[in-house]
């Protein structure tokens, strides 16, 4: 994997946050189809990659405060147990334009980096089965591959089994 440093005027907060933290990763940007519905799907199906290794980032408020979720695209994340590993008592998804306000990021483009304010993160277990992983660059279009431990690193992230199939 190859270091990038914010070339081609595709530098967002989350890649300014890596080159800053001196982390590899790679840039894979990609055709948005503006009437896409299901954001990690595209992305997967336009990279070639598997849905497994791309990750979504949502945000969820576990009683009553922002949190954030990052789950393969595979999935669905499991409200219970991504509360459970905040050690809260319930969730539910936040309203997008409070999301959206919270983080600087527009749905469908919002990465676990680089977010306005540092929210709790958890990253799905799974994320650790891979060398790298794949996830929002902080614009439709463009996603980030670097290594899981790097994102739960720079995230202050926990990781857990927050991920459900289907």
């Amino acid at each position: 994997m190859s270091k990038s440093r914010n070339k081609g005027g595709q530098g967002t907060p989350a890649t300014v946050a890596l080159s800053q933290a001196k982390v590899d990763f790679t840039l894979h940007p990609y055709e948005h189809d503006a009437g896409a519905q299901a954001y990690g799907e595209e992305a997967a199906d336009a990279l070639g990659v598997p849905y497994e290794r791309i990750f979504k980032t949502l945000v969820a408020e576990v009683d009553g405060d922002l949190a954030v979720a990052v789950v393969p695209v595979a999935g669905k994340l499991d409200l219970k147990a991504f509360a459970a590993a905040l050690k809260g008592k319930r969730a539910v998804m936040a309203e997008t334009a409070k999301v959206e306000r919270v983080t600087g990021y527009v749905v469908g483009g919002i990465s676990p980096l680089g977010q306005r304010k540092r929210l709790p993160t958890v990253v799905d277990a799974s994320a650790l089965e891979f060398g790298t992983i794949y996830f929002s660059a902080g614009r439709r279009g463009l996603q980030i591959e670097t290594a899981p431990a790097e994102l739960v690193r720079l995230t202050q992230a926990t990781t857990a089994p927050i991920g459900k199939v289907g």
